[in-house]
Parts: C-alpha cells; sequence; structure tokens
C-alpha cells in the first residue's frame, strides 16, 4: 500500500530544508527563533541548536528549589541581563540584591513578582511574555494545569524571550507542550540532568555537569539544609550562597 503522505523530492535530498517544527526521529532537530549557549559544552551538544531555545516554553523539572538549578543558568542570564531586564515570578526566596550583584548582574535588570494566587501569578507570566520588555522570565509553578502551560507556550512563540518554567519533578510524567524539558537532581559539586524530552533522538545517560559555587565535598549539605542557611545569613554571606544566590 503506498503511502498516504510521501515527501516531496526536493525535501527528501535536503532535510535541513523541513520546517523547524519537523524533523527526523534519529537527527537533532532546530528552532526557527535564536539559541543562547547554555555555557556548558557538554550540555549544549545535547541541545538542538546547541542551547536555550528563544520563544519557547523550556521545564526544569526539580526534586525541590535550591538545587543548582540558578547556578545552571547563570551564564546565560549574565549575558541577558547586560541588555535586558529578568523577571522572576513566584520565585521560593525572596531575591538577594547583593547575591545578584556578586554574579555581575546588575541588580536594576530584576523584576520580581510575587503574587497572592495562583491564578495571579499565571496572568503575570502571561503578560510579561507577551509586552517584550524582558529578555527572560523564569516562573516557578507547583501545579499547573495543560491548558495553562499551553497559553504560556503560545505567548512565548510570539515573544523574543527565554522562559524557563521551574516545576516539580513528579510532573515530567504528565504530557507538556514544552519541546525541551530537563530534570535536574543534586549532585556532588553539581547537577545531574536526565533531558525528558527534546526536538531529537531519545537520550538515555544522564549529564553531570559542574557548577562554579556549588559544594564538592562529599558530605555536602542537603538543599533544604542550605536554604535554611541563607535564611539566617547576613548579606555578605548571602552573596556567596548557593539557592538564595537570585531567588
Amino acid at each position: 500500500m503506498p503511502a498516504l503522505v510521501s515527501p516531496t523530492p526536493e525535501l527528501a535530498a535536503h532535510p535541513a530544508t523541513l520546517p523547524d517544527a519537523v524533523w527526523r526521529a534519529s537527527q537533532m532537530g532546530s528552532y526557527r527563533a535564536a539559541v543562547t549557549p547554555t555555557g556548558y559544552a557538554t550540555l549544549d551538544r545535547e541541545l538542538p541548536g546547541g542551547g536555550w531555545p528563544s520563544a519557547a516554553l523550556i521545564e526544569l523539572l526539580l526534586p525541590q528549589a535550591g538545587i543548582g538549578e540558578m547556578h545552571l543558568l547563570r551564564p546565560a542570564l549574565g549575558a541577558i541581563a547586560q541588555k535586558r531586564r529578568i523577571a522572576l515570578v513566584q520565585p521560593p526566596h525572596a531575591p538577594q540584591a547583593a547575591a545578584w550583584s556578586a554574579w555581575g548582574l546588575p541588580a536594576e535588570r530584576l523584576l520580581w513578582v510575587k503574587a497572592a494566587r495562583n491564578t495571579d501569578a499565571l496572568w503575570s507570566a502571561e503578560q510579561i511574555l507577551r509586552n517584550g520588555s524582558c529578555g527572560a522570565l523564569l516562573f516557578w509553578q507547583t501545579h499547573t494545569r495543560p491548558e495553562a502551560l499551553r497559553r504560556l507556550h503560545l505567548a512565548a512563540q510570539a515573544a523574543d524571550i527565554l522562559f524557563w518554567a521551574m516545576r516539580p519533578l513528579a510532573d515530567g510524567q504528565d504530557a507538556s507542550p514544552a519541546p525541551l524539558r530537563l530534570a535536574l537532581h543534586p549532585a556532588n559539586g553539581g547537577v545531574r540532568i536526565a533531558i525528558i524530552k527534546r526536538r531529537g533522538p531519545l537520550h538515555g545517560e544522564t549529564l553531570h555537569l559542574k557548577l562554579d559555587g556549588m559544594p564538592s565535598s562529599p558530605f555536602f549539605l542537603a538543599p533544604s539544609a542550605h536554604a535554611r542557611l541563607d535564611r539566617r545569613a547576613p548579606a555578605a554571606a548571602a552573596a556567596r550562597s548557593v539557592p538564595a544566590a537570585l531567588v
């Protein structure tokens, strides 16, 4: 029986001319928008386009906040903050201006939104995506309906912005419109990353990234212990702390 749909000879001969939303299962896909390098060559090699995609929902799935996700994003945030603002919506901790500045990120580029209700947080995130005033949005959510995720992804597709959503690790079992989903776990001196979803072949191995400023001792404190220490630390110490560096 002949195939119902077959590629034209031109597309078959030149697969690179396929639309960005289409890719072969055995090959890495691409994005129509710009890509920002992560700052880690090991991770860039495993991401379509070689970095974080703009105009798309990127999910970082975490067992809890403060395990190194901000250190992972630090290189990309540093590049963005030189020219554009960075929005934080519903971060688990109040941003530390001293830590922000210690990382070389201008504090005046920071926009912090703390909403009383989940619906207000979703509305705020969508407005930030749509108005184009920021170069990056970091959004923390404990539970988000699939239709809300789709709205955010659609809003991001029409914007020139990097959009990361920090969600619980358990949500990785649910369907999501995000073209890129990474599961993060704390590790000695950095984080372990499992690529749950990408525009490309399945990735069965776990990446171990060393991150500057993360504990390298085998006896390093659990993330919850770091969070408690950071809330008690003075401003000078907070600038050197792990999870409260930006959040």
